[in-house]
């Protein structure tokens, strides 16, 4: 599959390309998205299900989902507070291109092992070798 752009159109703040990768293209988003994709969550079981997310760049990035129309949130009044997060009709329409990535990410394992080995030798951080 060839992808479709115009010279140079990622220099272009209003490319379409630029723009969704702004939007996703942070280390936590696509993994918020595509763990609330299961269903309702609760920021506890985000929590859970993401350890090595902190708990402020958890916030942040649900904030910025919510924000930017990708996530709904609710918020019950009860105590203590119960606040559930899901998918916009938006966020959902942007799981098909993140599922490619995550399968071609799958397909291409054995590709992507030794890159990180690499870049976790560079920083002398051996426990996050795949």
């Amino acid at each position: 599959m060839k992808v479709k752009r115009t010279p140079l159109c990622l220099l272009d703040k209003n490319c379409p390309l630029r723009q969704m990768f702004d939007l996703i293209g942070d280390r936590w988003t696509s993994t918020v998205l595509f763990v609330i994709s299961d269903g309702v969550k609760r920021y506890s079981e985000l929590q859970r299900q993401i350890p090595d997310v902190t708990k402020k760049m958890l916030t942040q990035t649900l904030r910025s989902l919510e924000r930017d129309g990708l996530v709904e949130r609710t918020i019950y009044p009860v105590i203590p507070p119960k606040t559930e997060y899901r998918l916009t009709p938006l966020g959902l329409r942007l799981l098909e291109p993140i599922a490619a990535l995550a399968d071609w990410a799958h397909s291409h394992q054995k590709d992507l092992k030794p890159i990180f080995a690499r870049r976790n030798a560079q920083r002398g951080d051996a426990t996050l070798i795949p």
